[in-house]
């Protein structure tokens, strides 16, 4: 992506610089206290177009990488104060929709008194129409991260990548080493083929009816339908020849016909409308917009039926799905993750129970936990507003490596943990923006 483009288009969003001190322990992405930039954003729990407003937060958290990875660009350090700019907006956005987040730093900040360090950041996208993973993670290549694994979730039909970042110098009380990245993606041409119902229409004269009974026909078809489609519309059309005394049932059902959309030609729907918004995935989750128009009510409650994944996708775009708390960099007891999942939970906060609270990897070395989503209003393109899950906060603690194992604490860096993901781990983190995992939330 070119840098001085992506600049100027959010410079035409924002032309003041301002910072705080409200979290000035929390450095995040800055690569100096004397030229910490951010973008204004609004403080709303709804989805801004675009627009941005005056009262700002200087949110900022160092983030965990393998410290000895030396894989930054010489040119790097000239664009890091924009690279940490764009990356820092994308996290105001995220706390200013999800209030538990924020509140969850909050108390880990209060408790434990030290900075708090991202693990990784991440993303979620559709596998179609250059919508997919490279769409979000050409930003981060341009600035000097590196692809790493591929993970496949074939039940879900997601796969992701992660990205380890450039090496970064941070200088205590500066700005920290950069997160990991994981992005992943819907493969939408697995979808299934099966069209659904979502409604009618007309395609012959209905004239030799009376308007009374055209007024029931009207009505009775444009009513919501099941998953059974064909046999839904069916017996509609038995209900009008047994009940309302009209002669023939052939003809009525010829005048019928479905109008099917499967799961695919709806995301095709809206990424092609988008055009070439995908070149601005990074912008687009920046300032808190989606790239294509706003969905029908109907249509993100399908996606919904077959895949929680697509649905919180059409509604959230490209907006950070989640942040991670390296739980072991910080200094108190809550370093150890099951004593953090007691604190958290003490203090009001449900966590994604999905496979148990505290999900391992087989290794044993890489231990992660999640709370729940939160819940936004959503106005969709129909006119009807409803809460649609958002987004949440994870936790992760990476273990010293059994070659380290007898390496004194205190010399412990970064790559002497275990590094990379886990497919089952990550598997059941997905199900915290699941509808399963909002209704026990709210009981």
């Amino acid at each position: 992506m070119n840098t001085t483009k992506l600049s100027t288009m959010i410079s035409s969003y924002s032309s003041t610089v301002k910072t705080t001190s409200r979290y000035s322990s929390l450095p995040f992405l800055s690569p100096s206290s004397s030229s910490r930039n951010s973008i204004p954003v609004k403080q709303s729990l709804s989805f801004p177009p675009s627009s941005l407003s005056t009262q700002t937060r200087n949110l900022t958290v160092i983030t965990a990488s393998k410290s000895h990875d030396s894989n930054m660009a010489p040119s790097f350090q000239g664009r890091e104060s924009f690279f940490r700019s764009v990356f820092a907006n994308m996290e105001k956005v995220y706390l200013d929709r999800n209030p538990t987040a924020k509140a969850v730093l909050d108390h880990v900040r209060s408790a434990d008194d030290s900075q708090i360090c991202y693990d990784h950041i991440a993303f979620r996208t559709f596998g179609v129409n250059g919508y997919g993973i490279d769409s979000i993670a050409s930003f981060f290549l341009d600035y000097g991260y590196t692809q790493k694994e591929e993970l496949r979730f074939p039940a879900k039909k997601l796969k992701a990548l992660w990205f380890s970042p450039p090496s970064v110098p941070h200088p205590d009380g500066g700005s920290g080493p950069l997160p990991r990245v994981f992005i992943s993606e819907l493969l939408v041409d697995q979808m299934s083929p099966q069209t659904q119902t979502t409604g009618f229409k007309v395609l012959k004269s209905l004239s030799k009816y009376e308007s009374k009974e055209l007024s029931i026909v009207l009505f009775l078809v444009s009513l919501p339908t099941t998953p059974s489609g064909r046999a839904d519309s069916i017996g509609r059309v038995l209900f009008l020849h047994f009940h309302l005394l009209i002669p023939s049932y052939e003809p009525i059902y010829c005048i019928l016909e479905t109008v099917a959309f499967n799961i695919q030609e709806i995301i095709k729907k809206y990424t092609e409308a988008s055009g070439s918004g995908n070149k601005h995935a990074a912008l687009a989750s920046a300032l808190g917009s989606l790239t294509w128009g706003k969905p029908l009510h109907s249509e993100f409650q399908q996606l919904a039926r077959e895949s929680e994944y697509a649905a919180w996708t059409l509604v959230n775009g490209y907006a950070v799905n989640h942040v991670t708390i390296s739980t072991h960099r910080l200094k108190s007891h809550l370093k150890n993750i099951k004593s953090l999942n007691e604190f958290i939970e003490e203090n009001g906060f449900r966590l994604n129970s999905e496979g148990g609270v505290l999900k391992v990897s087989p290794d044993g070395l890489l231990l992660q936990s999640s709370t729940v989503a939160d819940s936004i209003s959503f106005k969709f393109s129909d006119g009807v507003t409803e809460s649609v899950p958002c987004s949440y906060i994870e936790f992760a603690e990476r273990l010293v490596l059994p070659q380290y194992k007898n390496l004194p604490e205190k010399e412990v860096q970064e790559f002497h943990r275990r590094d990379g993901f886990e497919v089952g781990n990550a598997d059941k983190i997905f199900e915290s923006t699941s509808k399963e995992q909002l209704t026990r939330r709210a009981a």
